[in-house]
């Protein structure tokens, strides 16, 4: 009768079956390949086109280009969407800017006109026991406008911020879904295969 073989002998017999490798920093363990199929399988296969250098300089030249091309449009939408964002800003400059110019204006001709008949005006109103009525309503009126066109100003920047704002929330949404979109990968070469790709 034959001794049973211990436990330990059969678990060494596994171990040698299994071998730990190392692909760029990825350790795992897989079967161990024989040399002699190993040589065979060399002999019988055509060289690996990944090996050729030609080649693979080809493949990581059109990658690059792909992902420059992929690079250049993200980019372009974003600086179209904050030209947008500009123009409409330097418009409500422009707007501001010719609101005040009016105003200036409207003030020197409220000068003009009341300062002539001012002395008229007084001695009429010192006459009659009146005022003049009519400098505090075009004051009132000018302050009514030029609180009009700041509510007016406030308006549009707050679009521009709801604009931004939502910009800002899309991007992050998007950064977000790309992480949630993320495949599981069986291998390590699959992950890195898939991180080059991106």
């Amino acid at each position: 009768m034959e001794p049973p073989i211990p436990p330990s002998a059969s678990g060494i017999e596994e171990d040698e079956e299994w071998e730990l490798f190392n692909d760029d920093g990825f350790v795992y363990k897989r079967h161990k390949r024989s040399r002699i199929s190993d040589a065979a399988e060399e002999t019988s296969k055509p060289p690996d086109p990944e090996l050729d250098p030609v080649v693979e300089e080809r493949n990581r030249k059109i990658r690059k280009k792909r992902i420059l091309v992929k690079l250049k449009r993200k980019y372009r939408s974003e600086i179209d969407q904050w030209e947008i964002l500009s123009n409409s800003l330097n418009a409500i400059k422009e707007k501001a800017d010719r609101f005040q110019t009016t105003q200036r204006e409207e003030r020197l001709n409220a000068n003009a006109t009341t300062s002539y008949p001012e002395s008229c005006s007084v001695e009429g109103a010192r006459e009659f026991g009146g005022g003049d009525a009519s400098a505090p309503s075009s004051m009132l009126d000018g302050l009514l406008f030029m609180a009009e066109a700041q509510e007016a100003v406030i308006n549009d920047v707050l679009k521009m911020c709801e604009v931004a704002e939502n910009i800002c929330r899309i991007e992050e949404e998007e950064k977000k879904q790309s992480f949630f979109d993320l495949p599981i990968w069986s291998s390590p070469t699959d992950l890195m295969t898939s991180l080059c790709a991106d």
